[in-house]
């Protein structure tokens, strides 16, 4: 994205680069309160901080209280996980962790191991709780970022007017105005494979090619296996908040993707590792031959 009479602003935040565009700069008190937001979701949801919440609580199992977005983001995965038939874990934390996606990024592949498979019974939450009945690293991964995104956007948008922008580092929701946004080829960051317009929603996208290591390594795991997936490249997916919009790219690396982002009424473009596009009927991005 690229508005150059807009106010920009940006920062790095939970091992991501960060950019907010507003018409006019945002005061102070407000780019405070948006790390603030940002800081304490971390504290609770980064398996990457020996501090947070999951963290501790992943050591040992045990009880705690529930961080306000709990309810929301681990009911969302419990439909991804029955929609993709468990390939969808929020248990996941330990099997990347093994392939070298750990805390420490030490990126040295330990061999796969796959995420508990009954992760609902060892995990249990409602608004007030938080609870693992036995040691497990909690990841809530590309979900979480966007509904981080769905949270900073709230937070700005009764301060300012017209048009605002929040992207994650390609996790992107707009508010008050378009956005034209180029979905970058997962094969040559140079190029685009087409071009979305974007408003008043969010588009989110995942791809093979960020956060890859070792031989054919990357942060897109199924569940079941501990294997990374084969066949999916890239994804996108339109909807009305970026944690719907994440939750379906996600999704979109397994069969039961599309149904679901059918049922959730998301629009999706996908492209195979073999370089075959596939779209929605609903989609209107403009996808380049």
């Amino acid at each position: 994205m690229d508005h150059t009479a807009d106010a920009r602003w940006d920062f790095t935040a939970i091992g991501t680069a960060w950019q907010i565009q507003t018409v006019l700069p945002l005061p102070g008190g407000i780019r405070d309160a948006v790390l603030r937001l940002v800081d304490d979701f971390d504290r609770d949801w980064s398996r990457f901080r020996s501090d947070s919440l999951v963290t501790m609580l992943g050591r040992d199992g045990g009880t705690a209280a529930a961080p306000p977005d709990a309810d929301v983001m681990l009911s969302a995965f419990a439909k991804l996980s029955h929609a993709t038939d468990g390939a969808v874990n929020p248990l996941v934390g330990e099997a990347l962790a093994r392939r070298g996606y750990d805390p420490g990024y030490g990126f040295v592949d330990a061999g796969a191991s796959p995420a508990p498979a009954d992760w609902r019974s060892l995990l249990t939450w409602d608004a007030q709780r938080l609870a693992l009945s036995a040691p497990a690293t909690i990841d809530v991964g590309a979900l979480g970022k966007g509904r981080l995104v769905d949270r900073v956007l709230d937070e700005i948008a009764p301060w300012v007017e017209g048009r605002i922008v929040v992207d994650a580092s390609g996790d992107l929701a707009v508010r008050g105005g378009p956005e034209r946004v180029g979905l970058e080829h997962p094969y040559d960051p140079r190029r685009a494979i087409g071009v979305w317009e974007v408003t008043d929603a969010a588009l989110c996208a995942s791809a093979t090619n960020r956060r890859a290591w070792g031989d054919g390594l990357h942060h897109v795991l199924d569940a079941r296996t501990g294997h990374p997936v084969r066949t999916i490249a890239a994804t996108w997916a339109l909807a009305p908040d970026a944690m719907t919009a994440d939750a379906t790219a996600t999704a979109l690396f397994f069969d039961g993707g599309p149904a679901l982002a059918h049922a959730w009424g998301v629009s999706w473009v996908r492209m195979t590792t073999d370089g075959r596009l596939e779209w929605s009927p609903n989609c209107k991005a403009e996808l380049f031959s």
